[in-house]
């Protein structure tokens, strides 16, 4: 009898794994990055989030070199 119980009780948890994969078990037609594209639209931490990165980008990049204007004999 102990034999039967214990059959049960697999099975019990073996519908029970099918019912959780089924629960989290992507949907694999559409991309991760769709799903949760504008979820922050308009929000003004994000925004702000935003342009504090930009911020830090712009800073992180080289300033560009002044050209100096050549005089009138050809010289710098």
């Amino acid at each position: 009898m102990a034999a039967n119980n214990l059959e049960q009780r697999v099975a019990a948890l073996e519908a029970e794994i099918g019912k959780l994969r089924e629960m989290v078990k992507p949907n694999e037609d559409v991309p991760w990055w769709r799903k949760i594209a504008r979820t922050f639209a308009g929000d003004p931490a994000y925004l702000e989030a935003m342009a504090l990165g930009r911020k830090y980008r712009d800073s992180t990049r080289p300033k560009p070199t002044r050209r100096r204007k050549k005089s009138k004999n050809g010289r710098a």
